[in-house]
């Protein structure tokens, strides 16, 4: 065979190859909610800002210690500050809180901005700035979901208007940013699946999912097994699986999380259940004792089997 013919065939070959690889890599940092790959279905987390330990270092040997497999760190208080007061700006404080994540065997699936329960979206002019803050500790602590409140921003967005034009377009955007990172924004709106679904439509944007919350459909009077078909897998980020303070999981009549687990094995859903309340009322500042409880619950009940 002629040398050069060779030559130029072996190149072909090598940059299809190489192309083939760069298309796959694109599509496993863009799929997302990512799975559970090799192990369980379902994982179970705490948010560290409702265990008292938002981005404090010992959050990870806490979520050891109650046996959760995962954390979801806040970005910190917002208020009426210009940035979130975020210590994972810091390359001492990245290091320090990846290596201890990481030797202690805690994942985190998930960064939240609890400042928006407070501060609204739509009258932050730098919220752009906000979210890029929010990827880039995302990037840091290898999470691949950002968890977005929208409880600060009043009601009118909800309804059609000015307010809800805005909204739409500021998620786009916000969503776009994040698809084009490779992960994604979990939205919490307190709506049920039908108006969620017609949010979704609007915003248009492959980077924002919802982020089920348990406790909005139960105080609301809705069936969340219900509400969780309706709204679809597809839409469904990470799930809030805990209820408004009364007494922990396992002694709550509210709910029935048993039929939550089969309607979410028939939908083939699979990912982060993220403890945020359902604390003793009677003994709310027993961290341990709350979390401890919630954790074990939704793990016999969520991961009976793999």
């Amino acid at each position: 065979m002629n040398v050069k013919l060779y030559s130029v065939q072996l190149l072909m070959i090598l940059t299809m190859l190489r192309k083939c690889l760069l298309v796959g890599a694109c599509v496993m940092l863009t799929a997302w909610p990512i799975g559970v790959q090799g192990q369980q279905r379902y994982r179970v987390a705490a948010c560290d800002w409702m265990m008292l330990k938002r981005q404090k270092i010992g959050e990870f040997q806490l979520a050891k210690d109650i046996n959760a497999d995962g954390i979801e760190m806040d970005m910190g208080p917002l208020g009426k500050r210009e940035l979130f007061d975020n210590k994972l700006r810091d390359p001492h404080f990245q290091k320090l809180f990846r290596h201890t994540a990481d030797s202690l065997g805690i994942a985190v699936p998930s960064v939240a901005m609890s400042g928006f329960f407070a501060q609204s979206l739509l009258k932050r002019d730098n919220y752009k700035e906000l979210i890029q803050d929010c990827l880039n500790t995302m990037e840091v602590m290898g999470a691949n979901i950002a968890f977005l409140p929208l409880g600060g921003s009043g009601q009118d967005w909800k309804q059609p208007g000015p307010a809800r034009d805005e909204m739409v377009r500021r998620l786009h955007e916000i969503g776009e940013m994040a698809h084009l990172s490779g992960r994604g924004v979990a939205i919490r709106t307190a709506m049920a699946a039908k108006e969620n679904k017609e949010f979704l439509k609007q915003i248009n944007s492959r980077g924002v999912k919802i982020y089920y919350n348990l406790q909005d459909m139960v105080d609301q009077g809705i069936d969340p097994a219900k509400d969780l078909k309706r709204l679809g897998v597809e839409n469904i980020s990470q799930i809030h699986a805990s209820l408004t303070d009364s007494v922990t999981l396992d002694r709550d009549p509210r709910i029935d999380l048993r039929r939550i687990k089969r309607v979410l094995d028939k939908m083939g859903w699979s990912g982060w259940l993220v403890v945020e309340r359902s604390r003793d009322a009677k003994d709310v500042r027993n961290v341990r004792g709350n979390f401890g409880r919630n954790v074990a619950y939704l793990k016999e009940i969520f991961q009976d089997d793999k």
